[in-house]
């Protein structure tokens, strides 16, 4: 299955969550790439828009190879092999590193605390899935803030990656699920640039109907 965008994955995946519309609930997106699909599914469902900002911890000497993943609150989640393979006091380090530039991403996206939904649902929404590290770190920032239902929803994710967060949560919901993953997300799009943090904060500032920052700066 291919998309012609973020903005194409965006509508497919609302029109897969149609049974959501007019619930209680928050839309949570993962930034950078997450946020156009986010904006989507939360102007389709009627439901307010929230980030979530897990951060990857790549190998020492791979950066790109990730080997755990932290959430802005609660615990990193590892790859056990790989993390009990590197220098301990480097994967500390690299934790506090990538919490900070969480913070950092917090208050240059979002300009105040986001909406509450305890006891409501919770929507994550991401662009795709290769390892669900992040996603998984996402997870457990979002059962620290007690919703009543936890929903992923994602366009494409691998089969077994897929299967390994359907016990995570309450509902997965996926367009795609290839056994034979193509090696990144991005294979799956027609079109896949990058969002930029200015993207970002133009979107949520459109979706929030806040006042737009200066992006300009």
């Amino acid at each position: 299955m291919h998309f012609r965008d973020r903005n194409d994955a965006g509508e497919q995946l609302a029109a897969a969550l149609e049974h959501y519309r007019g619930q209680p609930g928050v839309i949570y997106a993962l930034p950078r790439g997450g946020v156009p699909l986010g904006v989507a599914v939360a102007r389709h469902l009627g439901m307010p828009l929230d980030l979530l900002i897990p951060r990857k911890i790549g190998h020492p000497f791979h950066p790109e190879y990730a080997i755990c993943a932290v959430p802005e609150y609660g615990e990193r989640v590892c790859n056990a092999r790989e993390a009990a393979s590197v220098d301990q006091d480097w994967l500390q380090r690299a934790e506090a590193r990538e919490r900070s530039e969480a913070r950092r991403r917090r208050q240059l996206y979002c300009a105040g605390p986001g909406p509450d939904v305890q006891g409501k649902l919770a929507i994550i929404v991401d662009d795709g899935i290769a390892t669900g590290l992040t996603m998984r770190a996402a997870i457990r920032d979002a059962r620290q803030r007690q919703p009543g239902r936890l929903v992923v929803a994602i366009p494409v994710a691998p089969a077994d990656t897929a299967a390994l967060l359907e016990v995570e949560v309450d509902e997965l919901v996926t367009l795609d699920t290839p056994e034979y993953y193509r090696g990144s997300v991005g294979a799956y799009y027609e079109n896949f640039e990058q969002t930029t943090d200015d993207e970002v904060i133009l979107l949520l500032a459109s979706a929030t109907g806040a006042r737009k920052p200066d992006v300009s700066r």
